[in-house]
């Protein structure tokens, strides 16, 4: 994550007794990554965070492909799915392999009957529509149009809206996602060269302790399913933590655009990265300088990566009738660039208003059905002159 940061009452170290006021003592927990040698956080609870009641039936959400390999540029109208009042069942995966699945979901209510605990994953959740208050043990981000909520893999959570209107782009990483390394001095500060700064990073604030008994049912996505477990005292009794392994937000508006006097290439809009991808933001900003630059972007063929872009709003400069919510993907080892019309369209222009998230993945990406509803077939025709 990105720094360390405490929140609450500690002991004075780890891994000693640490007194309750009234008497007893508080639990201390490890969350770890990499077994013991990534990024990690201590907490510190109430009551044992072990203590199990039952476990329900598993529920599959598995993603299932409609083929083995896609080879055809697609478009999806994501505003299409339909909005449900259930979190996991409004979490529509659409594109996926062995490291990434690519989800929207459309909830219309704070869920009060169950947390949520992604045991397979971090997550980006970008806030498209909606706003309310990510709640953590680690404590509470408040969130709104425009954030990305980075909610590392075993977090339980819930997502607190303040309304029914919520739309959400999500991306699951089976990888830890992290800042780009070239944002980064070898002290982990971010470089003045980076497009955004340590104080646009929110962290958790407001701990909140909880410290009750009764039937908390945790669903904890693992494997594919659901499991259901219910716990004998509340997941969010933390009186204090510290490290560095903590949900976080950053704000899409809050990227501070690179630009040059020739066309900069897509590396350049990156927020956060993996071994098995990057995500990156295009946000409003000018153009190129150079007398005879073209500011749309040249054809270009993916050769490694396939390329998902989910439009968020703004005219997109190289495509034509872009809606917002849309997603486009085009596969390694298909060629493509701007629609017709629109490098010639570009020429001379001085700034682009667009607003997308691009997730750029190593492995090829299949589609579900969910994906295959709520696509545009002739979109692959649209470089058709």
């Amino acid at each position: 994550m990105p720094y360390y940061i405490s929140r609450g009452k500690l002991p004075k170290q780890r891994h000693i007794v640490f007194d309750k006021p009234d008497g007893g003592i508080y639990y201390e927990q490890l969350l770890s990554t990499i077994g013991f040698g990534g990024v990690y956080s201590l907490t510190y609870h109430c009551n044992t965070p072990t203590n199990v009641k039952h476990i329900g039936e598993p529920i599959d959400v598995a993603p299932v492909a409609v083929s083995d390999m896609n080879m055809q540029m697609r478009s999806l109208k994501g505003f299409k799915v339909k909005p449900e009042t259930d979190y996991i069942k409004s979490r529509k995966v659409m594109l996926f392999n062995a490291d990434v699945k690519i989800t929207l979901a459309a909830p219309t209510q704070t869920t009060t009957d169950y947390f949520f605990k992604n045991g397979d994953a971090d997550e980006v959740i970008f806030i498209h529509q909606g706003e309310g208050t990510l709640r953590t043990m680690y404590g509470n981000i408040d969130f709104c149009y425009g954030d990305h909520l980075i909610i590392p893999k075993g977090t339980t959570y819930v997502l607190d809206f303040k309304s029914t209107e919520n739309r959400l782009f999500i991306v699951e990483s089976f990888m830890q996602i992290r800042l780009p390394k070239r944002y980064k001095n070898e002290d982990g500060q971010l470089l003045e060269t980076a497009p955004f700064y340590d104080r646009d990073i929110k962290t958790p604030q407001n701990l909140e302790t909880h410290d009750q008994k009764g039937d908390f049912v945790v669903m904890v996505k693992r494997g594919g399913k659901i499991y259901p477990y219910t716990y004998a005292t509340h997941p969010f009794d933390v009186v204090g933590w510290d490290g560095q392994m903590y949900p976080y937000a950053i704000s899409i508006h809050d990227f501070q655009p690179i630009t040059g006097r020739l066309h900069m290439p897509p590396p350049i809009h990156q927020t956060f990265e993996t071994p098995a991808m990057v995500i990156c933001a295009f946000v409003p900003r000018l153009y190129d300088y150079h007398p005879q630059s073209i500011p749309a972007p040249y054809n270009h063929h993916n050769v490694d990566t396939d390329e998902v872009l989910y439009y968020v709003d703004g005219d997109f400069m190289s495509r034509n009738n872009i809606q917002k919510g849309q997603i486009t993907l085009h596969p390694v080892g298909v060629t493509h660039g701007p629609h017709p019309g629109a490098i010639e369209r570009s020429i001379g222009k001085k700034e682009t208003q667009e607003l997308a998230v691009m997730v750029d993945t190593f492995k090829p990406l299949l589609l579900t059905q969910d994906a295959v509803d709520i696509e545009d077939e002739d979109y692959w025709k649209s470089w058709q002159i």
